[in-house]
């Protein structure tokens, strides 16, 4: 479990969320638990715990290898959307602290639903299959959508310059059912000789049908505020996120609460990892890290 996925700037996440003494009558949440690494060190600080997580598979997981911090650890199997029911079902009025960190795990990464266009697997890309069994997947996505509408997926969420293009081969090449089928509709709709110097040509494309497909910035935008509004006085919200359209999502939310005195920004340009951690955890090296205090008391209505 260990090898999954490796907490991305793991310190600096302690030192903002905690930022002098851990509250231990007080819960934070950990909005994106995963494998549980941010969350094993508050839970070590002696932090309760409540960690949210879509994917059930990687929550199995957490659960054995936390388990043995018993009832100071919460875990629950959700979408951080419905962040304000979870926490009245557990009557807590107010976190101590929130964290989200948006980055797929290396176990969603390497599973069989076709979030990475290195394994060749059926075109899925749902967080959790289990939880979302009528949802849209990425080969309903591809095979289904209009040449206009993919090409507004691609452009909006993957930001890639040959939307276009990519959109029309993949038309041309339905059906597509696998992840390489899909890599090779997206390598015919680029032109020759076009040059992505440091990543893969697909990964703008992928990530796109992936963020439709979980309705991740619509999701992110309206859990930010639920967020905010459940912060106690001082308690702090971290967000970490892996490409821009999140981050630009995080910097005007938080600019928005700031503006509307229920926020203040500790963070006016993100935080990015360290060179030694880039280079012992090189899925590290796009994260964001912005982070906000709340300023005012006080429960207030996301509404």
């Amino acid at each position: 479990m260990d090898s999954i996925h490796i907490p991305v700037m793991l310190n600096e996440v302690v030192q903002y969320l905690v930022p002098e003494r851990l509250e231990k009558d007080r819960f934070y949440v950990d909005a994106t638990i995963g494998a549980g690494g941010h969350a094993q060190t508050l839970l070590n600080l002696g932090a309760r715990v409540l960690g949210i997580e879509q994917d059930n598979e990687i929550l199995k997981l957490t659960d054995e290898r936390l388990k043995k911090f018993g009832d100071r650890l919460i875990l629950v199997n959700d979408n951080f959307k419905n962040l304000s029911q979870i926490l009245e079902q557990y009557n807590i009025t107010e976190v101590a602290g929130i964290l989200y960190d948006l980055g797929l795990s290396t176990f969603q990464i390497d599973s069989e639903r076709g979030f990475s266009f290195q394994r060749d697997c059926p075109l899925d890309m749902r967080m959790d299959s289990s939880r979302q069994p009528f949802a849209i997947t990425a080969k309903n996505l591809v095979n289904e959508y209009s040449e206009q509408k993919l090409f507004e997926i691609i452009r909006d969420y993957g930001e890639e310059r040959w939307a276009r293009g990519i959109a029309r081969s993949i038309v041309r090449n339905r059906p597509l059912e696998t992840t390489f089928q899909l890599v090779e509709a997206i390598r015919r709709g680029i032109p020759r000789g076009a040059k992505y110097p440091k990543i893969h040509f697909a990964t703008r494309t992928f990530q796109a049908i992936r963020i439709a497909v979980n309705d991740e910035l619509e999701v992110l935008d309206a859990s930010l505020s639920t967020a905010v509004s459940r912060l106690a006085e001082g308690g702090r919200i971290v967000v970490i996120s892996f490409h821009s359209l999140e981050d630009r999502i995080v910097k005007w939310g938080f600019l928005q609460e700031a503006k509307e005195e229920r926020l203040r920004i500790l963070t006016r340009k993100p935080i990015i990892p360290q060179d030694s951690e880039i280079r012992s955890n090189p899925a590290s090296r796009s994260a964001k890290m912005r982070v906000a205090e709340r300023i005012c008391q006080g429960y207030l209505s996301p509404e």
